[in-house]
């Protein structure tokens, strides 16, 4: 099936974003060290996509990855997941945010003691409640809004504003305008969205170098004694959390609760059922 228009419409205001974030990230990446996964060959993954899978085996297809300790044969650890997306009309918003989070959240659960920053670049139209909906479940957003992206292509002569009665026609013509556009007149567009967003892309910008300069401020570690009592009706179980009474290691050793707690606000929990593991958990960390 051929592709619609404003499918490639779609797309080449996609191409755009990236390009834009890309010579944010790579500077990032070069300042401290890390990898930057981006779309191309690599020898550490098949194919010229960025494919990553998550935990219930599912692959993805992602826009940026940043890795401490990756290089072009290997996978690192998992630093930051990127996804660019745009959307032009309201009713669709809901749908690729809830697309964005349920490709990167699984993968970031698979990987959670690296504690990832997540972050979704998203330009066009996107109600508040879409936004919302990503920053609730840990997303880092920067939302370029759709009249500075008209306007800044208005400002080389290219008019993007389109709705839903537009002819194919009309984007065919627009989409070989965009495709033609010389270097100079392409790398000025992108300055003119960069300047009209100063304020979200630094915003964005520091959030991730938060995230990938974070310490560790502390590790609480609590040793966990006792016996299982099993109760089925929940007046019997406040009956008897009401007359326990705390005894210091009072029973068998059960398992270690162990939280971790960053500079930046994130934090892990995890639970290991021997010292060895705990010790692993303690040891990865320290790459």
């Amino acid at each position: 099936m051929a592709e619609s228009p404003s499918h490639k419409f779609g797309q080449a205001i996609g191409n755009l974003l990236e390009e834009i974030l890309q010579p944010i990230l790579v500077e990032f990446c070069s300042k401290y060290n890390l990898y930057l996964d981006i779309k191309g060959k690599r020898d550490a993954r098949e194919g010229k996509k960025v494919i990553w899978v998550d935990k219930y085996g599912n692959s993805h297809d992602l826009d940026f990855v940043i890795e401490k300790g990756g290089t072009a044969d290997q996978k690192g650890r998992h630093m930051a997941f990127i996804e660019a997306a745009w959307r032009r009309y309201t009713k669709h918003s809901r749908n690729k945010a809830q697309e964005i989070q349920g490709a990167i959240l699984p993968i970031a659960e698979k990987h959670e003691w690296d504690t990832p920053f997540l972050g979704a670049v998203i330009a066009g139209i996107f109600t508040e409640g879409s936004i919302s909906q990503l920053e609730s479940v840990g997303f880092h957003v920067l939302y370029i809004p759709y009249d500075s992206i008209v306007a800044a292509f208005a400002s080389e002569g290219i008019d993007v504003q389109f709705d839903e009665d537009t002819e194919d026609k009309v984007f065919k013509k627009c989409v070989r305008q965009i495709e033609k556009l010389p270097h100079y007149k392409r790398k000025q567009i992108k300055e003119h969205l960069i300047s009209a967003n100063r304020h979200g892309i630094d915003k964005f910008k520091n959030e991730l170098l938060l995230a990938l300069e974070k310490l560790i401020e502390e590790i609480i570690i609590v040793p966990l004694y006792g016996k299982d009592v099993v109760f089925h009706d929940i007046s019997s179980a406040i009956s008897f959390i009401n007359s326990y009474q705390v005894i210091e290691n009072d029973g068998a050793f059960r398992k270690f609760e162990v939280i971790v707690r960053y500079s930046n606000g994130d934090s892990i929990d995890a639970s290991f059922s021997g010292k060895e593991k705990l010790i692993s958990f303690l040891e990865y960390l320290k790459r």
